[in-house]
């Protein structure tokens, strides 16, 4: 017996992509006949095989063809173990449900304020995360089930509460550049053809074997490692969270030929020793996204690693991947997040015009894997509102240039750009800079308010645990280094040695808490 192929799903938006009849579904049935393992867990060694991916899609289907969640409904999964969130995640969409992935670390009022911002009709997740819920969200109207092995248990059928999934497999909470609540729906084909471009444009196959210590509640990890296994039929090794210590050792034991990482594991990696010489053997690159990777931070990696990094470029809209350089040995370009994979991609100015090569400008993308729309929180009016201008593109709020060839180098969010009297400041620009000190290991550069200029650069830096260092005579040297490589505008007015970044689970620096920090009190450091 194979999973039920739910019903064809069209496209959140109207976009006119219908979704492949059976689409994961169909894809899981035909593994599921295939020996060997799926999905492994780099920490313990336990499995599920692609037989075991069956039976979670089975017992799914069975849950929904039996009434107790409704086809199409928004349902939640809150998993901390990835061997339940991996195979649940795409059972539950091979089902016709609209799948939410919720952080089990969040909080208790953090996961009841987004099943309702989400409009969820249930949650599903591990006893661990759902006995504590269970209570909370029945005073919100949503239902809650644990479940073990793919087997939903003493889930209530779902009559009243929740919105409907509207054509989505998957949507995803986001705040957007502006700060404005909304959520990101992606239909069943976009995560698809997203998918199936990591598995082209990275030459994957069965042979192969990825391992992504990555969160199961971003789009990363569920399209770029999830799902992208799923379509290229190769093993996925996941662990419910990052381990410098034993790393190398899982990609031993795993046998693993590639590695799904952001920029923050890729600079702890090339500050730790070099892997044993059959795992640099073996894996033949290393795949960076989620956030921009300084070629310092690429440089140092591949010096300790002998591992070469392939840098790429997504976002949620983008159903994830949007730019990606080729696999080695192909030219790969340091500073560049590569060339569109299955996208149109162009940068514009203020006018939306676009500009030629070598021009900086916003990256806006066009395609059938972006979304055409966003839907609002539940509750707050109007379920819907446009994602694209109309003539179809979509504004990533990225700045960037693109070469001749088409690679695209990015230098920093729009809202990030630095106006210091009437001259732009692009933050990588100087961070970039900072990182070509051996001794730092991360930078980000905010601007400061300053009642003649408008706006400062300040850098905060993060130096490296290895080795020792002075902070003020690092933050010395540095302005000094900034001095022999920036013009006087593009210097930062400050360099904090900080203790530690503020960090989101994606790798990125969160700017904005470093602009609050400077707002409410003048950092320490020593200036430049």
């Amino acid at each position: 017996m194979h999973p039920a192929a739910p019903k064809q799903r069209s496209t959140p938006g109207g976009s006119g992509i219908s979704g492949d009849p059976g689409g994961i579904a169909a894809l899981i049935a035909s593994r599921s006949s295939q020996p060997g393992v799926a999905f492994s867990e780099g920490a313990t060694g336990r499995h599920v095989t692609w037989a075991g991916l069956g039976d979670h899609a089975r017992r799914w289907s069975d849950t929904v063809l039996s009434g107790r969640l409704r086809a199409g409904s928004r349902v939640g999964l809150v998993f901390a173990d990835p061997l339940e969130m991996a195979p649940g995640y795409l059972a539950a969409v091979a089902a016709g449900l609209t799948v939410a992935p919720l952080d089990p670390q969040a909080t208790l009022p953090e996961l009841v304020t987004a099943a309702g911002r989400l409009g969820l009709s249930a949650v599903v997740g591990g006893p661990e995360e759902t006995d504590s819920l269970a209570a909370a969200l029945a005073d919100v109207g949503v239902s809650t089930s644990s479940t073990e092995g793919g087997a939903l248990r003493s889930v209530t059928s779902v009559e009243g509460g929740g919105e409907p999934g509207r054509g989505a497999a998957l949507v995803l909470s986001s705040s957007g550049t502006t700060g404005r609540p909304k959520l990101v729906p992606l239909a069943e084909a976009q995560l698809l053809r997203t998918a199936r471009g990591v598995v082209g444009r990275h030459g994957l196959g069965p042979t192969d074997r990825c391992y992504s210590p990555l969160p199961l509640w971003h789009i990363n990890g569920l399209v770029v490692g999830v799902l992208a296994s799923l379509v290229g039929g190769y093993r996925l090794v996941v662990d419910r969270r990052f381990s410098a210590s034993s790393f190398w050792e899982v990609a031993d034991a795993e046998e693993v030929t590639w590695v799904n990482l952001v920029p923050a594991i890729i600079a702890i990696l090339g500050e730790r020793p070099a892997p044993p010489p059959v795992v640099n053997e073996r894996v033949v690159f290393a795949r960076s996204a989620s956030a921009p990777l300084p070629v310092a931070t690429l440089e140092r990696f591949e010096r300790t690693t002998g591992i070469p990094v392939v840098e790429t470029y997504g976002m949620t809209e983008a159903a994830s991947q949007i730019t990606a350089n080729p696999r080695p040995p192909g030219d790969r370009r340091p500073g560049s997040v590569g060339q569109p994979v299955g996208v149109e991609l162009r940068v514009v100015d203020r006018d939306r015009r676009r500009l030629p090569a070598g021009e900086v400008g916003e990256v806006e993308i066009r395609g059938d894997n972006v979304i055409e729309v966003y839907w609002e929180p539940a509750g707050s009016g109007p379920t819907e509102r446009p994602a694209r201008t109309t003539d179809g593109w979509l504004p990533t709020g990225d700045l960037g240039r693109v070469d001749a060839d088409g690679y695209l180098y990015l230098v920093g969010r729009a809202d990030d750009v630095i106006n210091r009297g009437g001259e732009k400041v692009y933050p990588r620009e100087v961070e970039e800079v900072l990182l070509g000190d051996e001794r730092v290991s991360a930078a980000a550069v905010v601007g400061r308010s300053h009642p003649s200029l408008g706006e400062e650069p300040v850098a905060f830096v993060l130096a490296r645990t290895d080795t020792p260092v002075d902070p003020d005579l690092l933050a010395s040297a540095l302005a000094r280094r900034c001095e022999d490589h920036l013009s006087r505008f593009r210097r930062p007015a400050e360099i904090v040695i900080a203790s530690s970044l503020p960090q989101g689970t994606n790798g990125k620096i969160r700017r904005s808490e470093l602009r609050r920090q400077l707002a409410e009190a003048a950092p320490r450091g020593a200036t430049g």
